[in-house]
């Protein structure tokens, strides 16, 4: 489900683990890491999908406690519940990857019952709400709108929310770009998603193979970009540039299906996004001379690091 884009990242962080330890993994550790970092990620996705399912069914929850009350008005015994038999909710509910993933994963564990009933008390006074609600045919675009409305403008602009998935997955910061993009995705094809193929066989071995050839040719990476950082510190420039620029120039040598423009580019805007304001223009720089240097030295020749 995940985009080479989104795999660049998982191994930077976890090129970056690495290097926070100074390299004293133990061999096999470093994929361990990678792979518990997906996982991270993949935990996260069925908790924001389980999250939005249970505040649209809140509406009947509301219903009850309101209509409970010891003196009910008649708006409380007239609470509206559509939004509870939304067609797109139920048909994530009845989705069996869907369930075996929450299943496994438990998101309910979350103390997050606070949360889904103030943002679907927040819903519930939005004009597109009371909208919705009045319309008694339900219309597919409808239906679909108003759960990616409690996702994009209820729940990730709240910032203590934001403050609450932090505190319960600690790389929420680096996956919320592609949190969004997965949400935004799965709300347009559900059925077309698989909870339990998050990263699929062709791009995990995508993975597992940048970060070993990462590791395994850091002399030899290192010593290409070296020369070309000028009067410019080695020990002094930032560590997740040198990550990127290595994860950059193994993509130049030793991945034969990836142009390497798609590279240069992916590799700017990780820089942009993850590292300083400077970055960007500075893996820009440093890729594009090593990329010229290996064409002109008739050194371009991509192939599996695994074969030399």
């Amino acid at each position: 489900m995940i985009s080479r884009r989104n795999i660049r990242v998982k191994v930077m962080q976890t090129l970056y683990t690495i290097e926070a330890v100074d390299h004293t993994t133990k061999p096999g550790e470093e994929v361990k890491i990678l792979d518990n970092h997906l996982e991270q990620s993949r935990q996260l996705f069925v908790y924001l999908v389980w999250f939005l399912t249970e505040v649209a069914r809140y509406a009947e929850i509301d219903a009850r406690h309101r209509a409970g009350k010891h003196l009910p008005s008649p708006e409380d015994l007239s609470v509206n519940t559509k939004i509870a038999g939304n067609t797109l909710l139920w048909t994530i509910l009845e989705h069996g990857s869907f369930l075996q993933a929450v299943a496994k994963d438990k998101p309910q564990l979350v103390e997050s019952g606070d949360w889904i009933r103030k943002i679907y008390h927040r819903l519930a006074e939005t004009p597109l709400y009371q909208e919705y609600i009045t319309v008694q045919e339900r219309d597919k675009d409808g239906e679909k709108d108003i759960l990616q409305f409690v996702f994009t403008d209820l729940m990730l602009p709240d910032d203590d929310f934001v403050s609450h998935l932090e505190e319960q997955f600690v790389h929420w910061d680096d996956d919320a770009e592609m949190m969004n993009l997965l949400m935004l995705g799965f709300l347009q094809k559900p059925k077309s998603y698989n909870f339990q193929e998050f990263l699929g066989k062709e791009k995990g071995q995508f993975a597992r193979e940048l970060l070993e050839t990462v590791l395994d040719k850091e002399t030899q990476l290192t010593e290409l970009i070296t020369p070309r950082l000028q009067n410019w510190d080695a020990e002094r420039i930032a560590i997740l540039d040198m990550i990127l620029m290595k994860m950059g120039t193994a993509e130049f040598l030793f991945f034969d299906t990836i142009p390497t423009k798609v590279t240069i580019n992916e590799y700017i805007d990780l820089a942009k996004e993850y590292s300083t304001a400077q970055s960007g223009q500075f893996v820009n720089g440093i890729l594009d001379n090593i990329h010229k240097e290996l064409l002109t030295a008739g050194r371009f020749h991509k192939t599996s690091h695994k074969s030399q």
